[in-house]
């Protein structure tokens, strides 16, 4: 693969669907280069780098399991040597599981801190020691640590701490010129959010926002494109893009 020198070069976590694929397809749009990460659907990330090269982009697939630091070094690595360096990694991947307090299975909280706090510290380690100077880290976290909807206290508590992690992370980089910032987006229409829920639920989320709607993944794509390119004041920060909810 051939790669200008000019290229910049972007890793996306949870790339391969819902909010992680249109970020993909915004930064290929954009011009990055960018490596597609999976963790078990190889045919959908195969899909989005076919769908991206044809059109005259490049990208490639890399595969595993984000809290495993050997795997992710090794995407990294793969990300390096096809397109020569790191300039923004998007660390979309993540999951959520809804449930009470007082009923929630702590198997359940342990998986779900492996994935969305163990698994940031290590793509934010990765990311802190190869990006490259004028680039940006960006995670992702969740307008509920605002909102504070019943059900939502173990995913919430899990996001609240890759804000922490995020803003401590910015200043850690003092004079790298690389930003660190979180993108906490409010209810998203993506096959995730929309399974299992009746429409009178979904209007009543929709209805949350002033502007009346659900957000889009494309709505959250344009808030990192912006955060990955042109936004090099904005540092340190959790950006809430929610429609106005809160």
């Amino acid at each position: 693969m051939t790669t200008s020198t000019n290229t910049r070069a972007a890793l996306v976590t949870g790339g391969s669907g819902g909010i992680g694929q249109s970020v993909v397809e915004r930064l290929a749009a954009d011009g990055f280069a960018v490596g597609v990460h999976y963790s078990g659907n190889k045919t959908k990330a195969d899909a989005l780098v076919d769908k991206i090269t044809t059109a005259g982009g490049q990208a490639i697939a890399v595969r595993g399991d984000v809290a495993d630091e050997k795997a992710m070094a090794d995407a990294f690595d793969a990300v390096e040597k096809a397109f020569g360096g790191v300039d923004v990694v998007v660390n979309t991947a993540g999951i959520m599981i809804l449930s009470t307090i007082t009923e929630l299975d702590l198997a359940d909280l342990d998986r779900m801190h492996r994935t969305n706090i163990r698994g940031t510290f290590v793509i934010a380690q990765q990311a802190a020691k190869r990006v490259r100077a004028g680039g940006a880290i960006i995670n992702f976290s969740t307008s509920q640590t605002r909102l504070q909807h019943p059900t939502y206290a173990p995913y919430a508590a899990s996001k609240a701490v890759v804000e922490s992690l995020t803003l401590i992370l910015a200043r850690e980089l003092r004079g790298k010129d690389i930003t660190v910032n979180a993108v906490a987006p409010g209810p998203t229409a993506t096959a995730l959010f929309l399974d299992g829920k009746g429409q009178t639920t979904i209007d009543r989320l929709a209805g949350l926002a002033p502007l009346e709607r659900l957000g889009t993944p494309d709505d959250i794509a344009e808030t990192v494109a912006h955060l990955a390119g042109p936004a090099r004041w904005i540092n340190g920060q959790t950006i809430f893009p929610n429609g106005g909810i809160a």
